[in-house]
């Protein structure tokens, strides 16, 4: 009889590290780019507290005017972008460039319980965290006693 065992704890497994040596294996097989990337996608982490969510964004080198952060149609909707430094044209040249630049969007559904004209936003330290607390006046869930 075969016996099948699952790990059911994301944190503990794995799945990062193989994640990252199959990632340093096939960026030493392609090319190195010598020019800025036009578009890049960003990071995200989503916490979830009693309070409501947090969406932790990785944007280093990006400043705060270059974001732009919308709500509309239900979607928090986060676009922006990271200048690239060009080389001049007697200065040292671009050998290999791994670091992404140019424009970003990232579009997260939100959910009814969010009070969206409660939300805040703080970029520091090349990660801009929002903080997407919970409508206290909406009920998704509830439980009634029978009398």
């Amino acid at each position: 009889m075969a016996t099948i065992l699952y790990n059911n704890q994301p944190a503990l497994r794995p799945a990062r590290a193989f994640n990252k040596v199959l990632n340093d294996l096939l960026r030493d097989t392609l090319p190195t780019a010598t020019e800025p990337s036009q578009t890049f996608v960003p990071l995200a982490d989503i916490l979830e507290s009693e309070q409501g969510f947090e969406l932790h964004l990785a944007l280093p080198g990006v400043a705060k005017d270059d974001v732009k952060i919308d709500f509309q149609d239900g979607n928090l909707v986060i676009s922006g972008e990271r200048k690239a430094t060009v080389a001049e044209e007697n200065g040292p040249k671009f050998r290999r460039m791994e670091m992404a630049y140019g424009t970003f969007t990232r579009s997260f559904r939100l959910p009814d319980t969010v009070e969206i004209t409660a939300i805040e936003a703080q970029l520091t330290d090349g990660v801009l965290r929002l903080k997407l607390p919970f409508d206290s006046k909406k009920v998704t869930k509830h439980h009634i006693e029978i009398q």
